[in-house]
């Protein structure tokens, strides 16, 4: 549904420095970068000309954005505990009226829930549109959408470091923003799709490689092999 998703960035935060499991983003798995995979899923699934990374202007950032450049992927840089500076500066110099944030370290993210909360964003007069709070699908599947203007006013507000580092918290505390959340029709949110230390590293691996069609697979194929696995 390109007419949809035309206004709505899709931002994919990454950085090298994860106190948990540094380099992640970068680290090889399958045969291939971390972030690699989540690109392909969204390239697959036609929106890859929507896609950037953002990533942070520290050094240590470098690697992600000779990466991008090496491989044709849009990337932009910003402040490394400012991210949702990163987010404003991508829709202001694209002309994005909205984004989708997801996490690099979601390589297996579904890009229908993507298009979902796009959709839902498009057709609701909403700030933001999540399928985390509450959470029903599992950790690697989140998705929200919010509009410029909403973080624009947000932003202006924000006092405490961890909401420009964390993007949304005040978008979810404030009255003054309106949110809707869509969810899973099976509560899925106990099943770990996102890597955020050695093991989910290692639960991953295994995951990939054992998908007959790792990019392109949707959700609920990678539920049941993550179950036949007995990876929970």
């Amino acid at each position: 549904m390109v007419c949809a998703v035309v206004s709505v960035a899709i931002i994919i935060q990454a950085r090298m420095s994860s106190s948990r499991l540094p380099g992640k983003v970068l680290r090889p798995i399958a045969g291939k970068p971390l972030i690699a995979w989540l690109l392909e899923r969204l390239e697959v699934a036609g929106l890859g000309e929507l896609v950037w990374v953002a990533t942070s202007d520290a050094p240590s950032d470098d690697p992600i954005v000779e990466y991008c450049s090496s491989t044709g992927r849009n990337c932009v840089r910003g402040p490394l505990d400012d991210v949702a500076a990163r987010f404003l500066t991508v829709m202001s110099q694209r002309g994005h009226r909205a984004a989708a944030r997801i996490s690099g370290d979601s390589p297996l993210l579904d890009p229908t829930l993507v298009r979902e909360a796009i959709e839902i964003f498009e057709a609701k007069s909403v700030d933001l549109v999540t399928n985390v709070n509450p959470r029903t699908y599992p950790p690697g599947q989140s998705v929200e959408v919010f509009s410029r203007s909403a973080l624009e006013r947000a932003y202006s507000t924000m006092e405490a470091a961890s909401e420009r580092e964390h993007v949304t918290p005040r978008l979810y505390s404030s009255p003054d923003f309106s949110v809707r959340n869509f969810s899973s029709p099976t509560d899925l949110s106990g099943i770990r799709l996102v890597v955020d230390t050695p093991e989910d590293f290692s639960r991953m691996e295994r995951l990939l490689q054992a998908l007959p069609s790792p990019t392109s697979a949707p959700l609920a194929d990678i539920v049941k092999c993550y179950q036949s696995l007995r990876l929970c």
